[in-house]
């Protein structure tokens, strides 16, 4: 047992790695995605990478099952049972701030009709205190309307249960009494121990709405590597960038809502801290989908709540924008304009180029027409691509746009990195952050062939293409520790604070958090706790989570007037102003435990190019460039542009003016020239 491997599954492929712990070497591959059958396209690529799953000492994967299930609208039938008179609490929801002047603005439809919200009697005030109690029969007619009805899952979300789960904890054993192990029975304390109630609603409510698709989906990948001999336990990524084994992601489902993506985001921040830079803009560029994430300091850019689909959701989340732009993405015609996606011709049929009936151009088309994908070894030669099917897709949108074809090939990928570019700007420009003091990491199968244009775009100087772009995300979730967060709310006003109180109820967090890193079984060498509170000016509504360093002692002189200022620098950041004199006030307590693995770094090392040696002409900015196509293996030294570097998982763009180095940790360094 020597081989650490990770899995992440896209849409259009499976992507997979391989670490080998006894020479360091890294192995990646992939496989077409299995649309009806995912485990069909994870045991496939697997057997690209390894022979016999005995040998696996370490396995960890990406799913979005529960991602899919919720933008799909195919997720469970729920139950949701309120407090009384709390009813309409998920469905009036919050007000459109953000969107308050938009005359198109649709509030998302609630995931649960109002007709399957159940009240019942029993109240806690605001300190947890019982007003009236549980009344256990309504508890029992719900659970006997949930059996009857049919429904997947129950979501139980009662008054003040982030302060006294009391009421919840004694109505989720008189369902899980009526209802069995058949159907699914979500506590909102445990999904999000935190104040506002429609968040805290909301919340519960996704994770019994995706849940039973996320439980069938890891019991059964369970269930097939068990019979295929794998011995260690299935880990998966949660949305917070951490790694749980597949038993705890079964009970809490809603942790592996981005699990696929955030892996490109880990892989980012080993890549950054291989570098040296401590701030990166990951990028990566699927079949489907472009997702952008960032770096700061060295550490992921992380949440302690966000949106999905329009729905607020308290967990730790790594912070992602994802827009409808990948290889896949067809190019249309509307009303006299050209377009490009969200609409994907995903794994099946896939771009025209691909062979499988597919007949709409696509952005990986359009890189064909251009020359910028080697036709005879795309994937490292698992795929031969269809030229003339490409030339006559992208044909027939010049014909709709009365342009030339190599016209609207160009027109395609510049309408695509044009939009993927303002993703980028929607997660740093938007929010006072500078995309020219990063460096871009691209990765994706196709997000090495448009990092240069985008880099144009945003006037950012440097691109990295890290080893294996292709299964980048896969590599990263070998990088990524094992996770557990804790949150627990602590309302005192900053003058009022007991600091003794708030040391003695961070280290009760911190002992919660080692019991939970010991039950993934990560041993006590491996573990080690942080600690942040969330804070407001008092009369302020929302929050900033400001961690606590080494140093900081609540219980030691002087605590309430640095964290105060630490607070106050973090507001200027994020707000752009602060108000040092005014008083603040504490809300909740977080403490995130981490079990460190060993990383899977590995040794570069030139490899003999086998491959044969081409120039071709690659149009770039409407001319043709003699350009070289080169393997990646067998770079060294400088090389400058125009040049294609292909490889086994992606293929590498270097248009005219740009000058590339290989460094020692083998990632592809791209200085751009031209950029805005």
């Amino acid at each position: 047992m020597s081989f650490r491997t990770a899995m992440d599954i896209g849409g259009t492929f499976t992507d997979v790695v391989r670490y080998d712990e006894r020479t360091g070497g890294v192995v990646a591959s992939k496989a077409p995605t299995t649309p009806g059958n995912l485990a069909e396209g994870v045991f496939s690529a697997l057997g690209r990478v390894v022979d016999d799953p005995a040998e696996i000492s370490f396995f960890v994967h990406g799913t979005t099952q529960g991602l899919n299930a919720l933008l799909e609208r195919k997720g469970a039938r729920v139950l949701l049972v309120t407090g009384e008179g709390a009813r309409d609490v998920y469905r009036i929801a919050r007000g459109n701030r953000d969107r308050m002047f938009d005359l198109r603005y649709r509030k998302p439809e609630p995931l649960v009709p109002r007709s399957d919200v159940v009240e019942v009697a029993g109240r806690l005030d605001w300190r947890g205190e019982e007003i009236v109690p549980l009344d256990e029969d309504a508890v029992r007619a719900a659970g006997r309307r949930a059996r009857d009805g049919g429904f997947d899952a129950v979501a139980l979300c009662l008054l003040f249960s982030y302060v006294n789960p009391a009421h919840e904890i004694r109505a989720g054993e008189i369902l899980a009494e009526e209802l069995g192990e058949d159907v699914l029975v979500v506590l909102s304390h445990e999904v999000a121990r935190e104040w506002r109630e429609y968040e805290r609603t909301s919340s519960a409510v996704l994770e019994a709405y995706t849940g039973p698709v996320v439980r069938r989906y890891l019991a059964g990948i369970e269930e097939r590597f068990a019979e295929r001999g794998l011995t260690v336990p299935v880990h998966v990524m949660q949305s917070s960038g951490g790694l749980v084994n597949a038993s705890y992601a079964m009970r809490r489902p809603l942790q592996t809502l981005l699990s696929g993506p955030v892996g490109g985001t880990m892989g980012g921040v080993a890549a950054a801290r291989l570098l040296g830079r401590p701030n990166a803009i990951c990028v990566d560029m699927g079949g489907t989908s472009f997702d952008v994430s960032l770096v700061v300091d060295g550490r992921p850019d992380i949440s302690a709540e966000a949106r999905v689909e329009g729905f607020p959701v308290l967990m730790p989340i790594v912070n992602l924008h994802t827009i409808g732009a990948g290889g896949g993405s067809i190019a249309y015609a509307e009303a006299g304009a050209l377009r490009v996606g969200p609409e994907s011709a995903g794994a099946v049929p896939g771009p025209a180029c691909y062979g499988r009936g597919g007949v709409q151009p696509t952005v990986t088309d359009a890189n064909v027409v251009l020359g910028r994908v080697d036709p005879a070894w795309f994937a490292g030669g698992l795929m031969t691509l269809d030229v003339e099917a490409a030339h006559r897709a992208v044909a027939g949108l010049a014909d709709e746009l009365h342009l030339e074809t190599l016209q609207t090939a160009e027109g395609v990928c510049s309408v695509a990195n044009a939009k993927m570019a303002q993703a980028i700007r929607t997660l740093t420009v938007e929010h006072g952050v500078e995309p020219r003091e990063f460096a871009l990491v691209a990765f994706g199968g196709a997000g090495a062939m448009h990092a240069v244009f985008i880099a144009r775009e945003l006037g950012v100087s440097e691109v990295v293409i890290p080893r294996f772009p292709g299964a980048f995300s896969a590599w990263g979730m070998l990088e990524a520790d094992v996770r557990r967060d804790l949150s627990h709310p602590y309302f005192r006003a900053g003058e009022k604070l007991d600091g003794a109180d708030m040391a003695a109820r961070l280290a009760d967090l911190q002992a919660q958090a080692l019991d939970a890193l010991a039950g993934q079984g990560v041993a006590g060498g491996r573990m080690r706790v942080e600690h942040a509170v969330d804070m407001r000016y008092e009369g302020q509504d929302y929050t900033l989570t400001i961690p606590l360093e080494g140093a900081d002692e609540p219980g030691a002189p002087g605590f309430p007037e640095r964290i105060a200022a630490r607070y106050a620098e973090a507001h200027t950041r994020r707000y752009g102003h602060a108000t040092p004199e005014a008083p603040v006030e504490f809300v909740a307590l977080r403490s995130t435990g981490f079990g460190v693995f060993p990383r899977a770094a590995a040794t570069h090392a030139a490899q003999p190019d086998d491959g044969p040696r081409t120039v071709r002409d690659v149009i770039f900015d409407g001319e043709a460039h003699p350009t070289p196509v080169l393997r990646r293996g067998a770079l060294e030294g400088e090389l400058t542009g125009p040049a294609i570097v292909v490889e086994e998982t992606a293929t590498t763009v270097i248009p005219p003016g740009c000058v590339a180095s290989v460094d020692d940790n083998g990632f592809l360094v791209i200085k751009v020239g031209g950029a805005k």
